[in-house]
């Protein structure tokens, strides 16, 4: 062999073992970049596992704000439910005992006022059980109306309570 075969097969064992080095810091950095990227990958399933956990722990509880408000709204529907159905048994029962002459509405006179053009006496005559102001009965047809008109207006007044409790209710 040459002394120039000898030099290019110097030079070219050379080449390898440089590219063989190469190669294997490539290889070197390829690994420590590969654990970096699995540490970090490792974090960010850590970090979202973290935020499901907190959601599903806010999602649970809403959820149950959510069911004890329900609730409240369930018996507070049930008190006013209640409430309207004891009113107009009561004015059922007045209307009744109107009907069957039990009962008779009566209004309060003015004695003092001259313009009713009525001669009602202001005071009780010596022979009347009667004492205190001086009273008309209504005749039962305008009794029975009025009745209707005041049970009119209990059950608006028992649905407006139940709106303001549902209103308060909510937000709460």
């Amino acid at each position: 062999m040459s002394a120039v075969q000898k030099l290019i097969g110097v030079l070219v064992l050379a080449g390898l073992l440089i590219a063989g080095a190469a190669g294997g810091a490539w290889k070197v950095q390829d690994w420590r970049y590969g654990k970096q990227l699995a540490e970090q990958a490792a974090q960010h399933g850590e970090t979202l596992n973290r935020l499901n956990l907190a959601a599903a722990a806010r999602q649970q509880a809403e959820q149950e704000k959510r069911l004890v408000l329900e609730q409240q709204l369930q018996t507070s529907d049930q008190t006013h439910h209640r409430a309207l159905t004891d009113a107009q048994r009561d004015q059922s029962r007045i209307r009744d005992r109107l009907a069957t002459a039990d009962l008779r509405l009566s209004v309060l006179l003015d004695a003092q006022d001259s313009a009713a053009g009525c001669s009602v006496p202001a005071a009780p005559g010596a022979g009347g059980v009667v004492h205190g102001a001086t009273r008309a009965r209504l005749d039962p047809a305008h009794a029975q109306r009025i009745i209707g008109i005041t049970d009119d207006g209990d059950q608006g007044l028992i649905a407006l309570q139940a709106c303001q409790a549902y209103v308060r209710a909510l937000t709460r």
